[in-house]
Order: structure tokens, then C-alpha cells, then sequence
């Protein structure tokens, strides 16, 4: 091969002139001629006296070598989206490697958007869209590893609710090892905290004094000592939880936050009555993390709400604090994982777990994901539940799909789990969940996108739901009634502890009227 160039643009006109540019990549000869050409004008001084113009011409040589180099891509073949009413995978797609190595996959256009404006979305693509019977509506690369981000919570609340069933209530203890004084509502000595509620928050604390008040405990005059794994509003710091708890008990101490939120629930729920008096319990000591002694006893335990209804907290604001919190009541992330694993007969490779929130480096197939999906929509029927019971419901509750699907047709249509992490694996997006048609019919959807925008991987996530949805006759909305999210943890009950003449416990009530 013989070339003759004097300049970049020269090089340029050699490159378009070749049949392909795979050909002048793949041709070691004609891509060390090039260089050689250039090196050698540069060394004979081909390029020199005259002044800056050298350096000029140098930097010139450089580009045109650093054009070789990324020219290629631009050349690059469009491997197409997948068909919403094809039932297998394109020829393209077929010849996906499985589990590509994370760290240098390939990047391609996926997607077409805007009403066949050629617009490509640039990254990596795994969708699996199935019919309620297992019928594959679409697919591609189904078999390859992908970061699903936080629609990884779908496995912690499955293994939760398999675990500790849908009804169950995560109990926080309140415990002494003093003695009671009625005339004065003190206790003498410590008050012990326990439990591991992810949902604990300000109101429930207040809801905790008004019931040490109705046991007529107004004053602790020991210390308030707080179990290693106690945690309130979503922060991880056990002593930092103990003295928002402290302040909170105490009504001269309690905070604007805690007070304002306090009232709304209690207005909310027409609880008027325990807004006819503030609760309050003075803890005269200091912040201590330790453990119940052997001979305390116990006060008082709050319950939290339901589980189904902190999921559906915990996954309309996918809420990383509660994943993380609920995956360690499970025993970590390994132990869900092996569980799921054993369960659903999950190839051990196409499910790899660095946490249970979704943040970090987590590996998971579009086959794996659905059948994570499908197993947790049948254990919510066997309850007698819906997804929308746990899941967000698209364009109708409030957190990460509530700006999406918000057209008057398709506000309700979709119920999904989203996933986002703008940086981890060049950005990361995905949306796992069902859809429902203009006939009835639920379709189940696996979409993951990697090494990308991750605002675009959104919009191409949604266009595919809805051409899908277009497909079969447009949107129908499932049967919803909603529910404000701030009620769903507001069912929670406080029970008294066993029987005893001086703290008086024959009490039981709920914190709703």
C-alpha cells in the first residue's frame, strides 16, 4: 500500500478512501506505513525551520494517529432493538457473548427513540419480556451478566417475605432494671433499648412517650442505653439514633422536624386524642450502647407496620437504608444470595451480590431478574396480594415512578421497580416489573441498561414499555386504590410488658384509633 499525505486532512481523504475501515485496522503493514511516513517527515526536518509551524505539524501527526484509533467507532455497525412482537431474538442479537468481562463490554446503539427519529441511545441492553404463561414476547441478551442497580431490592423483599411472612412487625423493646416510683412517674435507673426496626422513625418515638406516659413513667433518672443495632430515621450510627431518640422521648428537647411530623400523622389518622396532651419522658442520664441485663424487664414494645407496607415504602423511595437493614435481619447479602440461588435454581454465575440496596458493583441476568419477578408476584398471590401491595405504581405514588408513565392513558399501567446508578459501570438503569394492555393482559418485563446516559436508558425504557403496550391495542390501568405512603407506616402497635405491680402494664393499644 502506497500513501501519500501531507496533511491530516490528506489522511482523512486515504481512510474514506478505503473499502472499509476494519480493513486499514486490520492491516498491521498499512497502519505502521502511515506512522513510519510521518515519523520520518518529522526527523528530516521535512516539517522544521520554520518557527512555531514545526510544532504545529507535529501536533497534527499525533491527532491523525489518535484519529486512527477512535475513526472506527464511528463506522460501527447499529445493532437494532428488539422487536416488541418477536418472539426470539434477531441474528444480531443471538451472537451476544454471554457475560461479557464488566469492565470492557461492548458498546452499541440500542435503541431508536422519538417516533423513528434516529436518535441512538449508546450502551449495553438486556430486555426479557414474557406473557404471565412464560410465552417470550422479546428478547436480548437475556444470558448476560448486567448491573440491575436498585431493581435488586426485588430479591431482598422476596427473601424477606418468604423469611418472616407479609404480616410480620418489626419490635422494638423498651426495657429497666430499676424500680418504678408511682408518686413521682420515675423510674430509678436505666431505660434499655432494643430491636432492629429499618422503619423507626420521630413520630414513632413520640407515639413511645405517649405510651411510657400512659404507663405513668414521666422520668428515667438513669442513663438511656442503646442496643448495638438500633437505628432511627434511616441513619446507621446507633449512639447518633440514641440521642435523636433521647431528644424526641423528651418534649422540651424534641425537635420542629419531629414535632411537625408527629402532628401530621396523627391528624391524618383522626387521632385527635393523642394530640389532646404532649408526651413526654425525661431521660435525666447519658447516651450509652450496651446490652439488656439478664435480670431487666421489659416496659413497653412497639411494633412497626406490617412488612408488605414498609416494602412499599421501602421500594416507592427505593429507600437504600431499609434494603440494607431488612437484608441483615436475612443474614447478608451472601446468605440472600445463596437462598435465592437454592430456591429458584439460579445459575450461580448470572447472579453475583456486592449488597442488597442495588449500590455497587452487583452482576444479575435478565433471566435471573425474571424469575426473581415471577416467584415474588406468586408468593404475593398466595397472600392474597398484588405487586401494587409492595411496588410503585407508575404515575400515581409518590418516589421513582412518579413522573413517569403520566399520560392519562398509562397512569397505572405499569407497576416496576426501578434502578439507577449514574456512575457505578459507566451509569447503570433499569426497570423490572409487569404492564398491562388495553385487553387485560399483564405482560412481565425485564429492561437493563449499562454504560451509558442513564436519563436516556429511562426514556428508552418507557418507549419500549409503551410500543409494546401500542402493540397489543394501548395501556389499561390495573385496579389500584392508593394509599398515602405516610399512612403505611403509621399502623404500628404498642403492647405492654408482662405483668407488675409497680410499673402497672395492663396496657395495650395501637398507635391508630
Amino acid at each position: 500500500m502506497c500513501v501519500e499525505a501531507h496533511s491530516v486532512f490528506d489522511l482523512v481523504r486515504i481512510l474514506a478512501q478505503a473499502n472499509s475501515i476494519k480493513r486499514i485496522r486490520s492491516s498491521g503493514r498499512a497502519f505502521k506505513h502511515v506512522l513510519i511516513y510521518f515519523v520520518a517527515r518529522a526527523s528530516n526536518g521535512d516539517y522544521g525551520n520554520q518557527g512555531m509551524q514545526s510544532n504545529s505539524k507535529l501536533l497534527s501527526f499525533f491527532s491523525a494517529a489518535l484519529l486512527l484509533l477512535t475513526v472506527p467507532q464511528i463506522f460501527q455497525a447499529q445493532v437494532p432493538a428488539p422487536s416488541p412482537g418477536s418472539a426470539e431474538p434477531s441474528p444480531t442479537q443471538r451472537q451476544t457473548p454471554p457475560n461479557p468481562p464488566p469492565t470492557a463490554p461492548t458498546v452499541q446503539p440500542v435503541q431508536t427513540l422519538n417516533n423513528g427519529d434516529s436518535t441512538g441511545i449508546y450502551g449495553i441492553q438486556g430486555v426479557l419480556i414474557e406473557t404471565v404463561d412464560g410465552k417470550t414476547v422479546s428478547s436480548q441478551a437475556v444470558d448476560q451478566g448486567f448491573n440491575p442497580a436498585s431493581s435488586i431490592k426485588l430479591a431482598t423483599a422476596l427473601v424477606a417475605l418468604e423469611t418472616f411472612g407479609p404480616q410480620h412487625r418489626f419490635a422494638t423493646g423498651f426495657w429497666t432494671d430499676g424500680s418504678f416510683d408511682k408518686s413521682t412517674g420515675q423510674i430509678l435507673g436505666n431505660l434499655y433499648v432494643t430491636g432492629r426496626d429499618p422503619s423507626f422513625h420521630y413520630e414513632h418515638a413520640v407515639m413511645v412517650a405517649r405510651q411510657l406516659n400512659v404507663l405513668g413513667i414521666r422520668t428515667v433518672t438513669g442513663d438511656l442505653v442503646i442496643a448495638s443495632g438500633f437505628t432511627m430515621n434511616f441513619g446507621a450510627s446507633a449512639r447518633r439514633s440514641g440521642e435523636v431518640l433521647l431528644d424526641t422521648l423528651d418534649a422540651s428537647l424534641r425537635s420542629s422536624e419531629a414535632i411537625r411530623t408527629w402532628t401530621y400523622e396523627r391528624s391524618t389518622k383522626q387521632d385527635f386524642a393523642s394530640l389532646q396532651a404532649v408526651p413526654s419522658v425525661n431521660v435525666m442520664g447519658d447516651i450509652q450502647i450496651g446490652s439488656v441485663p439478664l435480670a431487666a424487664r421489659l416496659l413497653l414494645t412497639h411494633n412497626s407496620s406490617k412488612l408488605t407496607d414498609v416494602l412499599k415504602v421501602l421500594l416507592c423511595y427505593s429507600n437504600n437504608f431499609m434494603a440494607e437493614r431488612i437484608g441483615d435481619s436475612l443474614g447478608g447479602t451472601q446468605a440472600v444470595r445463596r437462598r435465592l440461588i437454592d430456591r429458584l435454581a439460579i445459575p450461580p454465575e448470572e447472579l453475583q451480590l456486592a449488597s442488597l440496596s442495588g449500590l455497587g458493583s452487583n452482576r444479575v441476568t435478565p433471566r435471573a431478574m425474571m424469575r426473581i419477578f415471577r416467584e415474588l408476584r406468586k408468593g404475593l398471590q398466595k397472600n392474597k396480594l398484588s405487586p401494587a401491595d409492595i411496588m410503585p405504581v407508575a404515575g400515581i405514588d409518590p418516589g421513582t415512578l412518579e413522573d413517569r408513565f403520566t399520560g392519562p392513558a398509562w397512569q397505572g399501567s405499569v407497576i416496576a421497580k426501578t434502578g439507577t446508578l449514574v456512575r457505578t459501570d459507566g451509569g447503570a438503569s433499569s426497570l423490572v416489573g409487569q404492564m398491562r394492555t388495553a385487553n387485560g393482559e399483564v405482560l412481565l418485563f425485564v429492561i437493563m441498561n449499562q454504560r451509558g446516559n442513564v436519563v436516556r436508558f429511562r426514556e428508552n425504557q418507557d418507549y419500549m414499555v409503551m410500543q409494546v403496550q401500542n402493540s397489543r391495542g394501548g395501556p389499561k390501568a390495573f385496579k389500584y386504590n392508593p394509599l398515602a405512603l405516610t399512612m403505611k407506616l403509621a399502623d404500628t402497635e404498642s403492647v405492654s410488658g408482662s405483668a407488675s405491680a409497680e410499673s402497672e402494664p395492663n396496657l395495650k393499644s395501637t398507635s391508630s384509633p
